[in-house]
């Protein structure tokens, strides 16, 4: 039916994307980056790719998204697992986009989960996710790690970068919606758990000064795998490298794990930012310091 023949209680039903990577990791030799591929299904609008790593990288997985983002109605499920003694970087090949939702259009849904089982070094590196005015993003995030055994445990170094509007083209989130749900597990029982909701009137959520203080991207960064020591060292070092940057940081340790949060009223200098403190991590697992060459631009 076209769109002069309908009635006035009626509107276009667009397709909708329900994608899915679901992937599986065993132990690998060192020469192809300490894992390989067991399992993997894909479907449209969610794909993934496996280039190979570079001398002391881990085996690496980047997933995109063949649609060139997601709007409202939009589904993807990202699952994968790192069985025992597995290394693996999981990473996005671009920023992910969040389009501006219909007013009929059911939220968008990003469900992500990580599986870390014994021994295993995981990283899940992301590129931004840009909300774009009047975008509705469901995100969930699940972390199941296996129960840390002294060295034997679990190493996962899991983030996100989320940018409110498209700053380049002088655009702010200031209508829609996100909820963002994070859980991490250890053997099965519940070590920490954190929700971002932003609805309503967000442009005074976003400028408070008790809020986001005027912050245009904000970063997070999850650390498990370290003990206290490792932990109390890093806390000093990403404290440090903190001083005099243009990006509010901060670092503390909950639940046995590391945490950094960033806010920064330029996403491009909290990218920065981002980068300093994750290619300080990522060398504790004995990858190289340097950001790996896929993710730089």
């Amino acid at each position: 039916m076209t769109p002069a023949l309908m009635g006035d209680s009626e509107q276009i039903k667009l397709e909708r994307g329900d994608g899915a990577v679901l992937a599986r990791f065993k132990a690998g030799p060192i020469a192809e980056g300490g894992a390989r591929l067991a399992d993997l299904y894909q479907a449209s609008p969610g794909r993934a790719l496996q280039p190979r790593p570079e001398p002391g990288e881990a085996a690496c997985m980047v997933l995109l998204t063949t649609s060139g983002g997601l709007t409202g109605g939009d589904r993807l499920r990202l699952d994968i697992t790192a069985e025992a003694d597995a290394s693996l970087m999981v990473m996005a090949q671009a920023a992910e986009k969040v389009y501006r939702s219909a007013s009929n259009d059911a939220d968008t849904r990003l469900t992500q989960r990580l599986e870390v089982q014994s021994g295993a070094r995981v990283e899940w590196l992301p590129q931004e996710t840009i909300l774009f005015d009047g975008a509705r993003l469901h995100r969930s995030f699940d972390i199941h790690l296996a129960d840390q055994a002294g060295m034997a445990g679990p190493w996962a170094l899991v983030g996100d970068i989320t940018v409110f509007g498209r700053v380049a083209r002088g655009e702010s989130f200031s209508q829609g919606r996100l909820f963002d749900h994070w859980q991490v597990f250890r053997a099965g029982r519940l070590i920490w758990t954190d929700r971002l909701g932003l609805d309503g009137d967000i442009p005074a959520v976003l400028g408070h000064p008790a809020g986001f203080d005027g912050a245009r991207a904000q970063g997070s960064i999850l650390c498990a795998g370290l003990d206290e020591a490792a932990q109390l060292a890093a806390l000093e070092n990403l404290r440090a490298g903190f001083e005099g940057l243009a990006v509010r940081c901060a670092a503390t340790r909950i639940g046995g794990l590391l945490l950094v949060r960033m806010l920064g009223p330029d996403p491009a200098m909290l990218r920065q930012a981002f980068g300093l403190a994750w290619s300080h991590l990522r060398s504790l697992a004995g990858w190289a310091q340097a950001m790996p060459r896929l993710w730089l631009r």
